[in-house]
């Protein structure tokens, strides 16, 4: 079957051309209802005329942006002159004071010009239709007249502190619209009936209907020579309702799954707590919390936060992520005409099979008819009745034809690309239902042990502080629930019962857990702490710092990651009396050993680490080296239940299962073993060492590989595009996190 394929049956999976695309639509083109078969598919037509509204939409917000980078730049450099100025004229006259004030009046007039009633009544200052330009054009002059942030949430009736009240949601979303994106209607059941009644072959059958009916009429008379025909016209109804219905149904179907596709939740402030809420019910005031990976849920402005990277190379074609300060407050979320929705490999295949056969079918009707016809023909020959024609053979001729068109319409296996992508948008959804497109482990981790001043510890949920008191020295034990508190990105919160509840990443929570599990208090440690710097757990560098200043004044460094990596950027530990000597090579090799034993049980494991700033050092950079190790942490994150039976399952159908992860390799190999995907003989691989492999070695090596230790996003990119492009394997990829993006895409 591979052999009967052209290239133009298949398509690049991403950046097709256009010409790819005429030339696919062309290879597979013997369809019987193109409305139908193409119904998923862009409307070329279309799509130029909807790639030149969004280039020139491009356009609009990349002037717009870089307007507002030059005022910015503008604004800094006049802020000297303007202080300046300030000192120079310490008043004004009282007609320049009378003037100034009329212009501040006329300004807020100018916010609350057609202001609702309800909108009034609410205490909102500030008209709906004056937010979205504000944002959409960066327009700072109009943030700076409404007194910046502070200025805008007084008018929007917010505390930053306290969130919105959920009891104001629904006003909120009456008065100011809901965080929605105005989609296409649905097709009607009619308008599928309209597409089916499009099929070629129907519209044959029933032209031959129509005949047979006249000529039975004129032969057999009423109402014996209507059966015929009724019968194809009532066949073709039928039909055409089945597959209306069946059509209608999958849309209902996709539109569902497409919905849940969409469920994306965000944390927000609200009653002054922090909460999950979904993006749809997001209203104007909310203060959202973003953290890495996140999307801009909505237009808004920047209120307070660390090393702030946004990707608006969508709307800008700025390829460099743009970075948010206070001065740089906006953040926009802009609705784009909806991108080509990809058919999956499978369907384009698929699309060829349908045409081949279809091909086939089409040869076989012909050959039928003919086959038939000529039969019929050498017949008359044969009884010298070639010469006369009846209203019987007209009657001969059409059922020979209409066997010839039914051939096509069983033939043709129109609704198969189709049939099978729906089975396998609901498998899909199955495995969403079953938490089967995460990671082989349950992601549900805590603390198994640690090791700390020397000290190995297995942790116990039913442990207690004054427990772990006696082990080690209470300085020890300060700076720990220090680096547990105030070094992380998750948050510890209540909500409106009072009960505690950790929001972040498992392995954070888990950390964070154990550091409430010892007596610590977030809330106390976070108080009277000043966080200068942060630097987010990113996949490339695999550790999170952050820069603290103390209630005593003093500037500490805190890091925490990948241990192997933590432990190159310590010189010292903490020894069993709680006081910091120096790390030799053999005290180092120990703390190795740690970190490898740890690992061997399946345990995740990350260091943590702290290092005293000096008064003369940049308090705008977080240190790389010359930290203290305080800790070794053992994460536990237990394996999916099934997830060895399942492995079996693959392998026995042929389909080879490989492990990657960001983890350390000995745990990496630890999980792996117990889900019987690394073998005696099988490859267990680092990412650095397998990233410097040439493509010729990569070919090799790809076969044999089944886990790969402390990848990168790239490592586990490459590693599936070498699979398709050097060994032409099919790649089936899963992950639940954002460095799974690039492979999964």
């Amino acid at each position: 079957m591979e052999k009967l394929f052209s290239k133009d049956f298949d398509l690049p999976p991403k950046d097709r051309s256009e010409e790819a695309l005429i030339n696919w639509r062309k290879a597979v083109g013997l369809v019987k209802n193109r409305c139908r078969r193409f119904r998923y598919v862009t409307d070329l037509e279309k799509r130029f005329e909807t790639n030149e509204q969004i280039r020139i939409l491009r356009e609009k917000i990349r002037v717009g942006f870089l307007a507002y980078i030059a005022a910015l730049k503008f604004i800094d450099g006049i802020s000297l002159l303007i202080s300046l100025v300030g000192m120079v004229i310490e008043q004004s006259s009282g007609k320049d004071n009378e003037s100034s004030e009329a212009m501040q009046d006329d300004s807020k007039a100018e916010f609350v010009n057609g202001l609702q009633d309800e909108a009034r009544a609410a205490g909102f200052s500030v008209h709906p239709d004056k937010l979205s330009p504000l944002v959409a054009s960066y327009d700072i002059k109009t943030l700076r007249k409404l007194e910046g942030v502070k200025g805008l949430s007084n008018r929007l009736k917010i505390s930053l502190d306290e969130g919105v009240k959920s009891s104001d949601v629904h006003i909120r979303q009456n008065i100011f619209g809901s965080n929605v994106y105005t989609e296409k209607p649905s097709k009607s059941f009619w308008m599928f009936v309209w597409e089916a009644l499009q099929d070629l072959t129907l519209i044959i059958l029933m032209v031959c209907a129509v005949v047979s009916v006249g000529v039975g009429l004129a032969t057999e008379g009423w109402p014996k020579g209507m059966y015929d025909g009724l019968g194809i016209l009532f066949c073709v109804i039928l039909v055409v309702m089945v597959t209306a219905v069946s059509d209608y149904k999958q849309s209902l179907q996709f539109k569902a799954l497409d919905k849940e596709k969409k469920k994306i939740f965000i944390q927000v402030t609200r009653d002054r707590t922090r909460q999950k809420v979904s993006i749809y019910d997001l209203v104007v005031g909310d203060v959202v919390h973003l953290s890495i990976g996140d999307r801009v849920p909505a237009d808004g402005i920047f209120i307070s936060g660390h090393s702030l990277l946004v990707d608006q190379s969508s709307l800008t074609g700025e390829c460099v992520p743009d970075r948010y300060t206070r001065k740089k407050t906006f953040s926009v979320s802009r609705s784009q005409a909806r991108e080509e929705k990809r058919r999956p490999q499978l369907q384009v295949k698929l699309n060829g099979v349908a045409s081949i056969i279809g091909k086939i079918g089409l040869a076989f009707a012909v050959l039928t008819f003919l086959v038939l016809t000529i039969r019929f023909l050498v017949e008359k020959g044969l009884h010298h009745e070639f010469t006369k024609w009846s209203s019987n053979d007209a009657v001969m001729l059409l059922n020979y034809f209409a066997t010839a068109v039914t051939i096509v319409v069983v033939a043709v296996p129109e609704g198969l690309p189709l049939a099978v992508t729906l089975s396998l948008a609901f498998a899909m959804k199955k495995l969403m239902n079953d938490k089967a497109l995460g990671t082989l482990t349950t992601n549900h981790m805590a603390v198994n042990k640690i090791w700390i001043c020397g000290i190995e510890k297995e942790v116990e949920t039913s442990g207690s502080q004054e427990t772990f008191d006696s082990d080690i020295p209470e300085n020890a034990f300060t700076i720990l629930l220090q680096a547990i508190f105030l070094n992380t990105g998750s948050e510890v919160v209540k909500n409106k019962d009072g009960k505690r509840s950790i929001l972040g990443t498992p392995t954070e929570s888990a950390i964070l857990e154990y550091g409430l599990l010892l007596g610590g208090d977030f809330d106390y440690q976070r108080r009277d702490c000043e966080l200068s710097k942060v630097e987010p757990f990113n996949s490339e560098k695999k550790k999170m710092s952050v820069l603290v200043t103390l209630p005593n004044g003093k500037v500490r460094a805190f890091c925490k990651g990948a241990s192997e990596i933590i432990l190159k950027s310590c010189d010292r530990t903490i020894d069993a009396n709680g006081k910091p000597f120096h790390l030799s090579d053999e005290h180092t090799r120990n703390i190795m050993n740690v970190i490898n034993g740890f690992a061997s049980e399946a345990l995740r494991t990350l260091c943590l680490a702290f290092k005293d700033i000096d008064e003369d050092f940049d308090k705008n950079r977080i240190p790389d080296y010359g930290y203290t190790l305080i800790a070794v942490v053992g994460i536990k994150d237990p394996v999916r239940p099934g997830v060895k039976e399942a492995v079996k399952t693959c392998l026995a159908a042929g389909i080879t299962v490989r492990m990657v992860t960001g983890d350390n390799i000995h745990t990496a190999k630890a999980i792996a073993k117990e889900c019987s995907i690394l073998n005696d003989g099988d490859l267990a691989i680092e990412g650095p060492e397998f990233r410097h492999k040439t493509p010729d070695e990569m070919k090799q090596i790809i076969p044999r590989i089944k886990v790969m230790a402390r990848s990168s996003p790239t490592d586990k990119h490459v590693l599936v595009k070498n699979s398709r492009s050097l060994l032409k394997e099919v790649v089936a990829v899963t992950g639940d996190g954002t460095n799974d993006a690039p492979a999964l895409h």
